[in-house]
């Protein structure tokens, strides 16, 4: 910059000494034509050689102008903001507010850096030109104004002289907002990325250890039901019967926790009323127990009386309020407040940390806390896997906040975090809402209502274990049961026998699926009836199978009573 600076001042000298010279060469042109005419010589060699001249410099002339035109406007058209300041911080060039640039008579009479950039009467504090006059060494700064958001890097330059002295700085400004963001979006991409890529490895693995501990848990929850039809009521075992069966629905809530991270957690959308969901957690077990666990805390709730309704899953939004609440609780060491609410809300502008939400009428479901608060770095974590700051064995599986965002996206809503690390915590979840109405509620069925007319069962499964327990519910239900182990060998019973109904496994292996087997048996049975099962949640092949022909979609591990009323509602089907 400092040869730019020499070329400039070399410029102006040439340029002031042509002027000179073209203002002399005039005069003497002027001179020597009245002395020809005057006394009749002829100067006509020296005329032409001072014409000559002055066309020498006109040319010489208008190439400079054309020079330092070129020069003016490379330098105004620098798309960064850029300066160069002497030692007392005057403005000696810019292309700031339409600066150009200043000869050296005008510059003690133009602005201090401070005084037209930044419309003080002192300089900064600090100064960073002054750092850079004092250390001789360039100096980089990003800064970021709160009021705008604006990011600018700034790069300052020390220009010598032959002595090595810093005679001048150079400042050049860049807005670096957009490429801030744009950094900001990239590494979110890449988070995103990496979650989704830990979500898959998970999901598959969360998969399979459901489907195999739904196997397990069968027993656990269907035999007491079995069980509890043959004993009295007044029997000293019933009790332990009934924990049992308890036991091995928790149990099962655990095991919907892992195939939460398989994407397949929510199979059923009814209408339902977050305010009801609320009142019947409020009469769980799962509550009573948090009350228990944590005397100290005080409950409030604020429902919207008028509440609107929502599309959703009854069981996933209220493993998503039962987490919420018992995170609040986890968040408050001694004596606090928890509050859940309710609001009817119309959004049309975006949610904290959605680039667009979809305008409407949502239900928000607020559930806030006096505890210790999230801390930022913390914040960003808390939806991930197995991320947990719970005291191991004091509760939680790690999976909760997990159920609350996938619930969440499964139900098309948004959630908005307010949270600051020692004064307390709000959860803000946005449900988009349904003109439907509710259905009734289900009348209980009595198990008069399911029991056999007659007809004959083929339970297909490829765990033993599975066989033997739909077998035993079926037949005291009345049916006439057979069973196989694979959808080969359901195909092969078929081909000389028929029956009324199918109890088909979807997963089987190895071997083919309950698709298949299905598809293979209409051939065989075009109208064969048939109820389908699985350890996993509802996937595209049991849509499939539904498309088919197979009434109703059964999870494993299933009560006597599901199953029952299952099956005899497929029947009763014309």
């Amino acid at each position: 910059m400092k040869d730019m600076d020499d070329k400039n001042k070399d410029l102006e000298e040439r340029l002031s000494e042509l002027k000179r010279l073209f203002e002399e060469s005039k005069d003497k042109a002027i001179y020597y034509q009245k002395i020809a005419e005057k006394t009749g010589k002829s100067h006509l060699r020296e005329i032409n050689q001072l014409s000559k001249l002055i066309i020498e410099n006109k040319h010489t002339m208008e190439a400079l102008a054309r020079s330092e035109k070129l020069l003016k406007d490379s330098f105004n058209a620098i798309p960064a903001l850029f300066t160069v300041q002497d030692k007392s911080l005057r403005v000696l060039i810019s292309n700031w507010y339409g600066y150009d640039y200043i000869p050296p008579e005008e510059r003690l009479s133009h602005p201090y850096c401070y005084q037209a950039y930044m419309n003080r009467n002192a300089p900064c504090e600090p100064c960073h030109a002054m750092k850079v006059f004092e250390t001789g060494k360039r100096k980089s700064i990003e800064e970021t104004d709160p009021a705008n958001g604006i990011t600018k890097e700034i790069d300052i330059y020390p220009v010598l002289d032959e002595a090595v002295n810093v005679v001048s700085v150079i400042i050049n400004i860049r807005d670096i907002t957009e490429l801030k963001q744009a950094e900001k979006k990239k590494k979110r991409l890449e988070k995103q990325l990496s979650q989704a890529q830990k979500m898959e490895i998970l999901g598959t693995l969360a998969g399979k250890v459901a489907h195999d501990l739904n196997n397990v848990l069968s027993g656990i929850v269907s035999y007491p039901d079995l069980l509890l039809m043959q004993i009295p009521d007044d029997s000293p075992l019933r009790k332990s019967l009934l924990t049992i069966k308890e036991s091995g629905n928790r149990a099962s809530a655990i095991v919907q926790d892992l195939l939460t991270l398989t994407r397949r957690g929510v199979s059923v959308k009814e209408v339902v009323n977050l305010n009801e969901i609320i009142n019947e957690y409020q009469k769980s077990p799962e509550y009573e127990q948090l009350r228990l666990f944590h005397p100290h805390i005080e409950i409030e709730t604020k429902l919207e009386t008028e509440l609107l309704n929502i599309t959703g899953s009854p069981i996933h939004l209220s493993k998503t309020i039962m987490n919420l609440i018992s995170n609040a609780g986890e968040a408050i060491y001694e004596a606090g407040k928890i509050t859940i609410s309710t609001e009817n809300r119309y959004i049309d502008r975006p949610v904290s940390g959605y680039e667009y939400v979809k305008e409407g009428n949502y239900v928000a479901l607020i559930v806030s806390d006096t505890g210790v608060g999230i801390s930022d770095e913390d914040i960003g974590k808390i939806f991930e896997p197995f991320y947990t700051e719970k005291k191991m064995g004091r509760s939680g599986t790690g999976l909760g906040m997990v159920v609350v965002w996938d619930t969440l996206k499964d139900h098309n809503g948004y959630i908005d975090i307010q949270s600051t690390h020692g004064n307390g915590t709000k959860f803000i979840l946005y449900f988009p809402t349904t003109s439907r109405k509710s259905a009734e509620n289900d009348t209980a069925f009595s198990i008069q209502n399911y029991l056999s007319k007659g007809e004959s069962i083929l339970v297909v499964d490829d765990v033993k274990q599975q066989r033997e327990i739909t077998s035993t519910i079926l037949k005291e239900l009345g049916y006439t049961v057979a069973t196989v182990s694979s959808g080969e060998k359901a195909v092969e019973y078929l081909i000389n026998n028929s029956v009324d109904l199918l109890v088909l496994d979807m997963i089987m292996e190895p071997g083919i699926d309950g698709l298949v087997t299905y598809k293979q048996i209409l051939k065989l049975h075009p109208r064969q009836k048939a109820i389908i099962t699985s350890g996993f949640s509802e996937t595209r092949r049991v849509k499939k199978a539904q498309e088919l022909g197979v009434g109703q979609y059964i999870k494993k591990p299933y009560t006597l009573e599901k199953i029952g009323i299952a099956i005899r509602n497929e029947l009763d089907k014309e």
